[in-house]
């Protein structure tokens, strides 16, 4: 099932709204039925909703069109119930550069809150922002205050908010970038912990702020972890190199042979020495629910895939093969196939690794 749609598209960059989306809309307009019990004040609410999660994609896009300057391109931005995600292909390399990216998106919240004030004062509608509430108040001063509220929230120093990037930043221009990494991830954890703290005796909704904020500072002090590991190290080093071939002309069965007398997901299909698809697990389960066992694998490999040169550095290798949505890539020296990159083999090379430098510190 298809669980995202995409809705819009802008400088190359697609928009898309995740199913889970519909979640939020559906409780908003319960919630407004519920207070107004009218039609009007139903979509009112939905619409301000609607109105909010604009204001979210351009955050995004300020992120996005900003990375677009210094080389970094987006792969989409993805709308869910709790917010915006734009996956960059990776974060830009200088510390000043991650800086602006990072307070691109509350920048932009900020010029919408000042140009909706400015509408307000000049129209004379600005009403006491004692009065406001979330379904009661002008709609324009609202959107306004929940736009200075987005900007206070991302600010936070603490992944994964805008915040904790922007501190990570500002101490990596300082410091080497994986300790600057540890240093705004333990400051996140700890305000996950006081917001946890406070949120068991007024507010339960800072408990769900605090797992957040506590996970999303443990993934990314481990995610620059995993990355430093890597640098310096040649695709080769983690190469599979024992691995099985398709070809073109085969059938699905021959790939569920492979697939049942070994422990390869994903095949390389090779035609006159030269790799022209990649038959993936998934795709010959599929065909199989499809009762196409006699279907040549032409017909079902992916032709549009990743791959890695031998000699091209592990971290650039290992980032393309964790968003292709890919398990495996194929590797090739001077156009031949060599092996196989997968995330377990990187893996079990990490903890290899990680083995001989205890050794080795036990030596000495």
């Amino acid at each position: 099932m298809k669980w995202s749609w995409k809705i819009a598209s802008y400088k190359g960059i697609d928009v898309f709204i995740h199913a889970t989306f519909l979640l939020i809309i559906a409780w908003v307009g319960i919630s407004y039925w519920q207070q107004t019990r009218t039609l009007a004040g139903t979509l009112e609410g939905i619409l301000f909703t609607v109105f909010l999660f604009g204001c979210v994609v351009l955050h995004e896009f300020g992120h996005a069109l900003t990375a677009q300057r210094y080389g970094v391109k987006t792969r989409d931005i993805t709308l869910y119930p709790i917010g915006g995600v734009a996956r960059l292909e990776r974060m830009p390399d200088k510390p000043i550069q991650e800086f602006w990216v990072a307070l691109a998106g509350p920048a932009v919240n900020v010029v919408i809150a000042a140009l909706l004030f400015g509408w307000l004062l000049i129209s004379g509608t600005l009403a006491p922002f004692g009065s406001l509430g979330l379904t009661v108040g002008p709609f324009i001063e609202r959107l306004m205050l929940v736009n200075v509220s987005l900007v206070l929230f991302n600010m936070i120093p603490a992944f994964p908010m805008d915040g904790g990037r922007v501190l990570r930043a500002l101490l990596a221009m300082r410091m080497e970038y994986t300790r600057a990494t540890q240093i705004a991830a333990s400051i996140g954890q700890g305000l996950a912990f006081l917001f946890g703290f406070i949120g068991l005796f007024f507010n339960p909704l800072l408990l769900f702020i605090a797992f957040f904020v506590w996970i999303g500072a443990a993934q990314e002090a481990s995610m620059v972890q995993m990355k430093s590991a890597l640098g310096g190290i040649p695709v080769r080093r983690a190469t599979i190199t024992d691995f099985q071939t398709i070809s073109p002309s085969d059938t699905l069965e021959r790939a569920v042979e492979l697939i049942l007398a070994g422990s390869q997901n994903d095949f390389p299909v090779e035609m006159d020495g030269v790799v022209v698809g990649v038959l993936t697990r998934n795709d010959v389960l599929a065909a199989l629910s499809r009762q196409e066992r006699s279907a040549p694998v032409a017909s079902l490999m992916r032709r549009d895939f990743q791959s890695a040169d031998a000699n091209e550095m592990l971290e650039l290798a290992f980032a393309r093969l964790q968003t292709c949505g890919c398990h495996s890539m194929p590797v090739t020296y001077q156009g031949k196939l060599v092996g196989l990159l997968t995330n377990d083999n990187v893996g079990e090379f990490l903890m290899v690794q990680s083995a001989m430098r205890k050794a080795q510190g036990g030596a000495v």
